[in-house]
């Protein structure tokens, strides 16, 4: 009788280690799937965005009080950087809208991002002492145009370049900014609330 028992260990002893193997299987397989789904929200978190999605034409149409007839897309690799711009037809046509969405290009490694780029382009007139630096600097220069300005409460940073039309508004989020540019004949304050109005639409889908 005594001879019959160790008969049993073994079968039992196999069935453990078996039951082990397809534990361990089991939580190599969620681990990686854990992995692989890490991977692609960080993927998703540089995705690359239209920027015709970012303000709707209902949004520009309400701004500019024309209707949007048309939407005209492009885009365009400059160097390390992707531009995608949108151009706003409205029925009246002078009240046209440019936004233009500058990002990281996804298609190579760079040393230089966007963030880079408007530190060199915006980090002299971070403020007014060095924009005044600036302006004494470029006075026995041919005439470059007003400083641009500094404002808080947009973004990460912005800045408003006005021109001969107005101005441009600047906006940083993260590693990449916003431009954009009204037509019509308004003054240049009531242009900078409207493009303030649209870049805070942009920046809740950025």
């Amino acid at each position: 009788m005594r001879a019959t028992k160790p008969e049993i260990c073994p079968p039992l002893f196999v069935s453990e280690v078996s039951g082990m193997r397809k534990l361990l299987f089991v939580c190599l397989i969620t681990l990686l799937v854990a992995i692989l789904g890490g991977c692609g929200e960080r993927r998703g978190a540089t995705a690359t965005h239209d920027a015709c999605s970012l303000v709707s034409k209902e949004e520009v149409g309400s701004v500019q009080a024309s209707p949007v007839t048309d939407t005209n897309s492009s885009e365009r690799s400059e160097d390390v950087f992707r531009v995608s711009q949108c151009f706003y037809a409205t029925a009246e046509s002078s009240k046209s809208v440019n936004l233009a969405l500058v990002q990281e290009r996804t298609d190579q490694q760079n040393n230089r991002s966007p963030k880079d780029f408007w530190k060199e382009k915006f980090g002299p007139y971070e403020n007014e002492k060095d924009r005044d630096a600036k302006a004494e600097t470029n006075s026995g220069k041919k005439k470059q145009g007003p400083a641009p300005t500094k404002f808080g409460g947009l973004g990460d940073d912005a800045y408003w370049v006005a021109n001969r039309f107005g101005g441009m508004l600047y906006v940083l989020k993260g590693d990449a900014f916003i431009s954009i540019g009204l037509g019509g004949t308004d003054d240049e304050e009531t242009k900078l609330k409207k493009s303030k109005v649209l870049a805070q639409k942009a920046l809740q889908r950025l």
